[in-house]
């Protein structure tokens, strides 16, 4: 394992990242089996520790790993689609195992354990459908399915024990790991906190009216290229108090002068939100036929809302970015009160920043210490971080492309053929011209040519 630590470092100094990514694969499966042998050999000091806290409506699952005896670290998971449990998520956890009171907190009480039993055995299923359940397996807080466990037992080919109640170093483990529980879900339930807040502050700012700040809906815009090449514009999605990956999208833009910021923020803008009026109008007129159908005295069917456009738009720009923002949302026919431009300080400083909005009414600074800015900000570095990646691919994908067509006697075919064998353009480069040579339809005369032409 050291030799190949030591391989693979030697390869990552001397920038030969596909092999030392190659001797971390042979690492990564060595490791594999290194555990593998641990927990076939010490199974009495093998073990996963599975602890759950409940609290503020959110649930965490904390996983402790112990292998050879020795306490590996947690990590905490917190499952999601909690909510219809939410009467039960504030209950304490019992300490003891004194009866309840009085027949209602029995009732309570069962449930409860139901709930907690329903998310451990949901968390089990998921988690060690991709990792080999050890020897031994230290649940607190309630009982699973025996059948559950011997599923994955059988998967990995020997007896899995299943403790509820452990005792001397085994319960040190489990008092650990629901410590660390409740430690993860309270850091989860701050941060929540304080992004809520966030999001509060900025409603009250520029959406005074906006009465459901877990909907709030924010889109903001920023522009990435390099000296004009490649551009790329993105757009992110703030909703329900977090940034929404999933919802990211990436635009290329073309057919403008390259460097042209303007152009490009609106070719992003009328590509966007055409899209979305389109959906619109097909929106409405399917509610004005399902309302021909319906009597008029059905209020539901008359009350489909339909979403054009976010709550806030922001861009990444001062006067200049939001004017050309403000011109494409009144050729649509939209909203321009939701448009704010976010420009930049005095030495591009965080906290410095200036509010710009489009529909007229003076320019905002709020403070470094502003939670509205500090939201703002958060989105709008989110926003350049993902055009600056997307930007950055695109870039090495046209100048791999245009330096192999550049070679004299590398057809299409030949190029494919380079690429599949050397894996990227740094790959043909430093390939040798022994290397070269054996790619399929290259002759010795043509790999020292294509050698040349490289160095």
């Amino acid at each position: 394992m050291g030799e190949l630590e030591q391989k693979m470092h030697d390869f990552a100094v001397e920038l030969k990242f596909e092999q030392a990514a190659a001797v971390r694969n042979q690492i990564s499966a060595l490791a594999g089996v290194l555990q593998q042998q641990a927990v076939e050999t010490d199974s009495d000091n093998n073990a996963d520790i599975l602890a759950i806290a409940m609290q503020g409506g959110r649930v965490c699952v904390n996983l402790a790993m112990v292998r050879g005896g020795r306490h590996l670290g947690d990590k905490a998971y917190f499952p999601e689609h909690t909510e219809n449990a939410s009467a039960l998520l504030d209950l304490p956890l019992a300490d003891s195992d004194m009866p309840p009171a009085d027949s209602e907190l029995a009732g309570a009480e069962s449930a409860e354990a139901a709930f907690i039993r329903e998310i451990l055995e949901a968390f089990i299923g998921q988690y060690y459908l991709n990792h080999t359940m050890p020897p031994t397996l230290i649940v607190g807080g309630g009982n699973v399915n025996r059948q559950l466990i011997d599923l994955f037992a059988q998967q990995a080919g020997y007896r899995v024990s299943v403790v509820y109640q452990p005792r001397s170093q085994k319960r040190i483990w489990l008092s650990m790991a629901e410590h660390n529980a409740r430690l993860a879900l309270a850091q989860l339930l701050a941060e929540q906190g304080s992004q809520q807040a966030r999001t509060r502050a900025l409603a009250q700012m520029l959406l005074p009216e906006c009465g459901d700040l877990a909907a709030l809906r924010i889109e903001c815009f920023d522009i990435s290229h390099t000296m004009g090449e490649a551009t790329q514009a993105s757009c992110v999605v703030y909703c329900q108090h977090k940034m929404q990956p999933a919802q990211y999208r990436r635009y290329n833009i073309t057919d403008i002068t390259p460097g042209d910021d303007y152009a490009a923020m609106r070719q992003v803008l009328t590509r966007r939100y055409e899209k979305h009026m389109t959906q619109a109008v097909r929106a409405r007129d399917e509610l004005a036929v399902a309302q021909e159908v319906t009597s008029s005295d059905d209020k539901a069917a008359q009350a489909v809302p339909v979403r054009i456009l976010p709550d806030l738009i922001l861009v990444d720009g001062g006067k200049g970015q939001i004017e050309v923002a403000r011109q494409v949302l009144v050729e649509l026919g939209l909203d321009i009160g939701i448009l704010v431009g976010v420009a930049k300080g005095e030495g591009r400083k965080i906290g410095l920043e200036t509010l710009v909005f489009a529909d007229g009414r003076s320019p905002v600074a709020l403070g470094k210490d502003s939670a509205a800015l500090m939201l703002i900000a958060q989105i709008r570095d989110e926003a350049h971080r993902f055009a600056i990646t997307g930007m950055r691919a695109k870039r090495a994908k046209a100048r791999q492309s245009s330096q192999l067509e550049t070679l004299e006697g590398v057809g299409a075919k030949r190029r494919q053929r380079l690429l599949a064998r050397f894996g990227s353009m740094r790959g043909v480069r430093e390939a040798s011209i022994d290397e070269l040579a054996s790619v399929e339809g290259l002759s010795r005369a043509l790999a020292e040519q294509i050698y040349r032409q490289l160095h």
